[in-house]
Parts: C-alpha cells; sequence; structure tokens
C-alpha cells in the first residue's frame, strides 16, 4: 500500500512539483490549499505523513500545525515543513510547535524524499 501523504499549500505549482516528486517516489499525494481544508483533509485521510507550507491564506502555517498537534486524532501524524520563509526563526519556531523536519523551498527531491523515507522509517 503506498503511504498517504498530505501537501498542504495554496501554490498550484508546489502542487504539482511535490505531487509529481510523490507520485514518482511511489506515495499516494493529497492536497489542501488551506488550514480548514488541511485539517478536514487530515481527518478523512489519516496520512502517513503531511507536508505542509507556512505562508497560508486565512491563516498561517503555524496555526494549523498547533491545530494538528493539539488534536488527539491527529497529533501523531508526523509534519515536515516544506516553505520559502527564511529558515532563522521558521525552522525553530516550527520544531517548538511539532514538525519533524524543516525543508527549505524551493526543494530538492532526493532530500524530500530522503525525509520523508526517514519519517516513515522511524513509525514503523
Amino acid at each position: 500500500m503506498e503511504a498517504r501523504i498530505l501537501v498542504v499549500d495554496d501554490a498550484l505549482d508546489s502542487w504539482h512539483l511535490l505531487s509529481s516528486i510523490l507520485r514518482t517516489n511511489h506515495y499516494q499525494p493529497i492536497w489542501a490549499a488551506d488550514g480548514i481544508q488541511a485539517l478536514s483533509e487530515a481527518r478523512k485521510h489519516q496520512p502517513h505523513v503531511i507536508l505542509l507550507d507556512l505562508g497560508l491564506p486565512g491563516g498561517d502555517g503555524f496555526v494549523v500545525l498547533e491545530r494538528l498537534k493539539g488534536n488527539r486524532l491527529l497529533s501523531a501524524i508526523p509534519v515536515i515543513v516544506v516553505t520559502a520563509q527564511d529558515p532563522g526563526v521558521a525552522e525553530q519556531k516550527a520544531r517548538e510547535y511539532g514538525a519533524i523536519a524543516f525543508l527549505r523551498k524551493p526543494v530538492k527531491a532526493d532530500e524530500l524524499i530522503a525525509t520523508i523515507q526517514g519519517v516513515l522509517g522511524t513509525q514503523e
């Protein structure tokens, strides 16, 4: 069975790039364009990993991360932040909020897949 990866990103070009990388590596991508949709899709699909952009409409990714980690049904899902934001402050804050990894856009396919594999390997 393919691992389900929820990609939370409002930019269609990012979605196409990330979903292409995921499909090529035998993962099943699911898309959410904002925080509300992210929480709904996470509850519905129970993904194995969430890739979360921090720059989202209607509330930033930190709010989404906080809500995911505060929900007992979703809190165990590992979150990898994938963002164009400066890692200086954003990475530390993301980790404090519960992110397991932090990747900077534009993301390299091999780095993304290695991070996902590392996360999934620690779950099994």
